[in-house]
């Protein structure tokens, strides 16, 4: 894949939200040193386009529907910011 779109992530997650929480979260755990589960790591990659090509691989997912989660995500900044 030479490059990685929306549209390719899209393919494994139809909430556009959804994906932007799930690339920014994963975004972070790969900055503070997670391992990538791709070769893709071997070309120098920002971990944001990481992040997103895991993503489109199927890699990366969330372990509850999508909608939850972005509940979750709302209610968490709710929370923090008021």
């Amino acid at each position: 894949m030479a490059r990685v779109t929306v549209e390719d992530c899209l393919d494994n997650e139809d909430n556009r939200f959804a994906l932007v929480i799930l690339a920014s979260n994963r975004t972070r755990q790969i900055m503070k040193g997670a391992k990538v589960q791709l070769e893709a790591h071997k070309f120098k990659n920002k971990p944001a386009v990481l992040a997103l090509r895991e993503i489109a691989a199927g890699r990366v997912r969330y372990d509850r529907p999508s909608r939850e989660a972005v509940d979750t995500y709302i209610e968490e900044l709710k929370q923090r910011f008021g």
